[in-house]
């Protein structure tokens, strides 16, 4: 079969709902293309660098640390560059973002009655996964299996301090206590209100989605078809800051831990069938499985071939820390009575411990 085109590439990273299945599958084996895409992801994220290198006369702090956190992404896509209403739950529009979503979601989830719902999931603590670009390729797209919808408006946007940030949502604040070398000055808040999306299993749907790629649909559980599993996440806060170079160089952020609310269907049920549809990377099926069922760990996914991990503690709390192969960029992510913190930027894994270590 002929290899893919650079545009078709190029829309792997983009918009992944817009190439053939056949193109999908035929990267997920080829070596090559498989390499063609990881450049043309390289090279994306070069020319925002570069267009990024002369501060303009007023900086954008949400699209400057787009660009940053691009470096770290998973899935890494360009985004507008000013944020919008519902930005951040947009993403789970994407094929591959949503039924990777779903599926770290249910995984290790216990259940409790929550307003006609059953909970799921409660985030508290973080753990992370190893994810390929291979695998993000192969990922289903999940509005085959069923129907996709958001609710709330996560309405993000700038405030003028901690206090205004506190009072929006509702969160303590986190308090830098002291800033590394090369980075000064005070902080811009934005907050985001609290999102959801509920998805909604359709058996049809799915049956034609599995015949269409040419593997056949496990069997559907009892109770399944039309059940409805609801995401919900936020609100939050984050503030970031720039380096002497105007570059973004340091983001703290806090939020509401994501939940998962099932309609009604046994937890083992839901995350057996979504761990088991075709097109989920085998490994990844593999390293979700074995996240124990308690309802409290959340599944990191990691681009292992860019990104090292380790853990540590925060004020006795256990946290994954993150850095680049190349140093250039660390973060620290934990969870304390159900919210998630985050410390980021341009630092080494040692600066990003301490700042987490010393917030207030």
């Amino acid at each position: 079969m002929r290899h893919p085109t650079e545009g078709v590439l190029r829309r792997l990273l983009d918009e992944p709902a817009g190439v053939a299945t056949a193109d999908r599958q035929h990267v997920t084996r080829c070596p090559q293309c498989l390499g063609d895409l990881a450049a043309a992801r390289e090279d994306a994220a070069f020319v925002g660098a570069a267009l990024a290198s002369e501060p303009p006369a007023e900086v954008d702090v949400a699209a400057a640390w787009q660009r940053l956190s691009a470096t770290t992404a998973p899935a890494a896509a360009p985004e507008p560059a000013a944020p919008r209403p519902g930005r951040h739950l947009a993403l789970l529009r994407r094929p591959a973002t949503a039924a990777l979503a779903v599926a770290v979601v249910l995984t290790g989830a216990g259940t409790a009655a929550a307003g006609g719902w059953l909970q799921i999931f409660r985030t508290e603590q973080v753990a992370p996964i190893s994810i390929t670009t291979a695998d993000l390729v192969a990922l289903p797209d999940l509005s085959g299996y069923g129907d996709i919808a958001l609710s709330g408006d996560p309405d993000v946007h700038e405030v003028p301090d901690a206090a205004a940030a506190a009072a929006e949502t509702g969160l303590d604040v986190p308090e830098v206590t002291g800033l590394p070398r090369g980075i000064s000055g005070r902080p811009v808040y934005q907050v985001g209100r609290q999102a959801s999306a509920t998805f909604t299993f359709s058996a049809q749907r799915a049956a034609r989605s599995a015949a269409a790629a040419g593997k056949p649909l496990p069997p559907v559980p009892p109770g399944l078809d039309g059940a409805q599993v609801r995401l919900v996440a936020g609100p939050g806060v984050a503030q970031f800051w720039l380096s002497d170079a105007g570059a973004p160089a340091l983001v703290v952020g806090r939020a509401v831990a994501p939940a998962a609310f099932s309609s009604g269907v046994a937890f083992e049920v839901v995350r057996d069938y979504v761990l088991s549809l075709p097109g989920l990377p085998v490994q990844v099926a593999e390293q979700l499985r074995a996240f124990t069922a308690n309802g409290s760990t959340l599944p990191l996914p990691v681009p292992a071939d860019k990104v090292t991990t380790s853990r540590a503690q925060v004020d006795g709390v256990p946290a994954t820390v993150l850095e680049t192969r190349d140093r250039a960029l660390a973060a620290v992510v934990w969870v304390d009575d159900g919210m998630l913190t985050v410390v980021a930027g341009s630092l080494d894994d040692d600066e990003v411990l301490a700042i987490a270590r010393d917030l207030r």
